[in-house]
């Protein structure tokens, strides 16, 4: 299964939740054929169900009862199982399995995912994997290797099928037949010239409805979407997302055709951004490995530290409000609002810095947008702080001594959602203008910075409009 449709499958299917338990269905019946040495029942078992399921059924298996079962499947089949296997028990068989066989194995995946494969690899035992294969494939992986993590080249695929523009529709096809077995996808076929420069596209609806004489050059079309190398993983998803397309072409800065982004890629881009999203919304560094790989210190570190900088925030929040010790004691009634004027800060920032953040990501806003989006949030802010100040009011006239005592709760909730609205929309955007991710900004930090200044609001407007006795 060669196609994009079934590279997405593969990839996609990785990532889908699996059961709580280990699908332990054929374990004793491929345990007693591998036993009995039962050639014809196990390769009937490679290739009866599609390989995700095949690779479901074998997750009980050790690595190298794994690897007894697949050595009764062709090469293509075998290929297809290992793609879906989780990539700890990838990394466990290829690190376990006798050298030779595994470089057959990485020489069938796509290269790609071989790329991906190997990264994950001890480095001393993935050097000795290259030495075996053919150079031009150990020349790829190399070159696939140096271009930067999260970048249009560390994604893209390097099977891709290329004609020339001085051929014929008859002389493209004979020459799409002899290229299939080795390409990824075919319904895209990028014309080059002898530099290898991006000179035009021809899909394969065109090639089969047109005439056989007729020339490559006469039907191609000649503005092409394309995505330099060095550009952000994210950015090139969004691109393929935006112009409909199976498949981007990659180009460096002088035209070179140097691999494709498909589907599938998309996919795991798609995946691994929303996976980092999440932890870092969580004030987690992201993981580059498994929740259940990563090791407990490695795992403590992360979480551990952007707990310890929300922990020196809330540390200022609390000595904040230590200052205003003497106006606490004498209008004790204060201390019982406290916590709904720093939940309506925290809040508001949340979800503005969400919504800008998933603006952000997915292209509908850009850096350029700050003042509308400045503006959009400072109504936002008044009419959401006028709701909530308007019925924070009410419930102040139950506790506060007279009505214009009572007047400092909403006032305070209308200024705290407003400031909540502009921190947790304009903080993202400022991170991204710096480089950094605007992620960074997530709800926890939000939360903190809101909780600092919801105390000195509420604090200050009271110190100016009570006095104490």
């Amino acid at each position: 299964m060669g196609t994009v449709a079934g590279g997405a499958f593969r990839r996609f299917f990785r990532f889908l939740p699996r059961p709580a338990v280990t699908n332990t269905l054929y374990l004793p019946e491929l345990r007693e054929m591998l036993a009995e040495s039962n050639a014809a029942e196990l390769q009937e078992f490679c290739t009866a169900l599609h390989p995700a399921r095949t690779a479901e059924f074998m997750e009980g298996l050790t690595a190298q009862e794994a690897w007894e079962v697949l050595r009764h499947a062709d090469p293509a089949t075998r290929a297809e199982v290992f793609s879906y296997f989780d990539p700890h028990k990838q990394v466990e068989l290829i690190e376990t399995i006798d050298r030779n066989e595994i470089g057959h194995l990485i020489t069938d995946l796509a290269p790609d995912e071989r790329v991906d494969i190997l990264h994950r690899v001890d480095s001393q035992i993935r050097d000795q994997i290259l030495t075996l294969l053919h150079a031009d494939e150990r020349r790829d992986i190399l070159r696939l290797s140096t271009y930067p993590a999260s970048t249009a080249g560390a994604v893209m695929t390097t099977q891709f099928a290329r004609i020339s523009a001085t051929m014929t529709v008859a002389e493209a096809l004979a020459d799409l037949r002899r290229q299939n077995e080795q390409r990824e996808m075919v319904y895209y076929l990028y014309v080059v010239d002898q530099g290898d420069h991006l000179r035009g596209l021809v899909s394969l609806r065109q090639l089969v409805l047109a005439e056989p004489d007729a020339r490559i050059l006469d039907i191609m079309q000649t503005k092409i979407v394309s995505v330099e190398v060095e550009v952000d993983q994210e950015e090139a998803a969004r691109t393929l997302a935006q112009y409909d397309l199976l498949a981007l072409p990659v180009v460096d800065h002088e035209r070179h055709l140097v691999g494709i982004i498909t589907a599938d890629d998309v996919i795991d881009v798609v995946v691994e951004e929303a996976t980092e999203d999440a932890q870092r919304s969580a004030a987690v560094q992201p993981l580059t490995l498994g929740y259940l790989q990563t090791r407990l210190l490695t795992l403590t570190w992360k979480r551990g530290l952007w707990l310890t900088i929300l922990f020196y925030f809330s540390l200022g929040t609390a000595f904040t409000l230590g200052r205003y010790e003497q106006i606490v004691a004498s209008v004790p009634w204060l201390v019982f609002f406290l916590p709904l004027v720093i939940s309506c800060g925290g809040n508001s920032g949340n979800q503005s810095a969400t919504l800008v953040i998933t603006a952000l990501s997915t292209g509908d806003i850009r850096l350029r947008d700050w003042l509308r989006v400045a503006i959009r949030e400072l109504l936002m802010g008044l009419l959401l702080g006028g709701i909530l100040g308007a019925i924070g009011f009410f419930a102040a006239l139950f506790v506060a001594p007279t009505a214009a005592a009572a007047c400092i709760l909403p006032a305070t909730v209308l200024l705290v959602v407003i400031c909540g609205t502009m921190t947790g929309s304009l903080l993202p955007l400022l991170f991204s203008r710096l480089g950094l991710d605007p992620s960074l900004m997530s709800n926890p930090m939000v939360a903190c910075i809101m909780d600092l200044l919801g105390v000195l609001i509420y604090m200050s407007l009271a110190l100016a409009l009570l006095s104490p006795a």
